[in-house]
């Protein structure tokens, strides 16, 4: 067992995954062309009022939604703040990067957590998808970072240059 036992190595019966998420959307076509885009993804299935989307062995892992009446959500209104994407390596997430500058999508901001090498994009509606990597090789010490007092000094981490990320990859 792991220095940090799951919810169900401590015996409560927790969900064993996160499934997928479910966006509303009054702008169906912009979303499903930017998730795809953004994530590499794959449309499982759509119609007028909805879209199952997909980039592993999940059938869907994000569904967007379309239903009539969806109004524009006000600046700083409280819901969901972001998803975030978990990717192999710098090098990744680097090419990545590169692959939705060439398409016009950048991040609106880039972190260095301490635990994680992260770039945030805003999709058409204004969520934010965090791309990301993670910077210790294992969950222990990951779990050891967020329970750490540099990490309580600073638990958002500080702003970072994408590019000179890219540059060192």
């Amino acid at each position: 067992m792991a220095a940090y036992p799951t919810a169900r190595e401590q015996g409560r019966l927790a969900p064993l995954k996160f499934e997928h998420a479910g966006l509303r959307t009054a702008r169906l076509g912009p979303m499903v062309d930017w998730y795809c885009a953004v994530l590499h993804a794959d449309v499982a299935f759509r119609n007028d009022s909805i879209a199952f989307i997909s980039f592993d062995e999940q059938n869907h892992r994000l569904a967007i939604i379309a239903r009539p009446g969806t109004v524009e959500r006000p600046a700083n209104a409280a819901g969901l703040d972001h998803l975030a994407f978990t990717y192999g390596d710098l090098d990744e997430l680097a090419a990545t990067y590169i692959r939705l500058k060439s398409l016009g999508i950048i991040p609106a901001r880039a972190t260095d957590h301490g635990s994680s090498t992260s770039f945030y994009y805003a999709d058409p509606d204004g969520n934010q998808v965090e791309l990301k990597v993670d910077s210790f090789s294992t969950q222990d010490e990951q779990h050891d970072w967020l329970r750490s007092s540099k990490f309580a000094e600073n638990p958002v981490g500080r702003a970072i240059d994408p590019e000179s990320i890219c540059a060192l990859n």
